[in-house]
């Protein structure tokens, strides 16, 4: 007897209510115009590695436990003589999410952490980029459930960059809304 496949809640939910919802709305000849969600970035600058070496370890571990998947180290490009920031330094950690992790972690991320954030009535729907991306800030990893509040060193908090295919911010905002990023009113 074969088991059915796992299927993402999230991704079901674009496959049979978003795709009809939007060529509805915008009018698309072909179901292949429909903007769909190609990558999430998770990003963590490390502004305090210089002093502590060890933290790295820490904030890597920690945004592994949020993402499922192993961070890259980012190094810096530049030096930066104002910084203390030397060429090749260590700067930051980066995640690139697609696919199922992808829908795993918008479905985790708008469900169970937007909610639990401090005084949240909605994420900003002006933090769009004109072509059709969207990248918001969170202050502290505290709201992920994975996060033990007696387990963290330092408060950090994260650039998370939704990629879409969509060509205008428009349809871009309708087809988060649609899978449900709660945006202000």
């Amino acid at each position: 007897m074969a088991e059915k496949a796992y299927k993402n809640r999230v991704k079901e939910q674009y496959e049979t209510e978003v795709v009809p919802y939007l060529v509805k709305k915008f009018g698309y000849k072909n179901v292949n115009q429909v903007p769909k969600l190609v990558k999430i970035v998770i990003n963590a600058g490390l502004g305090d590695i210089k002093d502590n070496a060890k933290s790295v370890q820490i904030a890597h571990d920690e945004l592994k436990a949020i993402s499922g998947q192993k961070p890259v180290i980012t190094k810096a490009k530049k030096s930066v003589a104002n910084f203390k920031v030397r060429e090749g330094m260590n700067v930051g950690l980066k995640v690139t999410l697609r696919q199922d992790r992808m829908y795993d972690f918008y479905d985790k991320f708008v469900s169970i952490a937007l909610p639990r954030m401090r005084d949240f009535r909605g994420v900003s729907a002006n933090s769009f980029d004109g072509r059709g991306n969207y990248a918001m800030g969170v202050k502290e990893q505290l709201i992920f459930p994975e996060i033990s509040y007696d387990q963290i060193e330092k408060i950090r908090g994260y650039d998370i960059c939704f990629v879409t295919t969509a060509k205008t911010d428009e349809e871009a905002r309708e087809l988060l809304a649609a899978l449900g990023m709660p945006f202000k009113k």
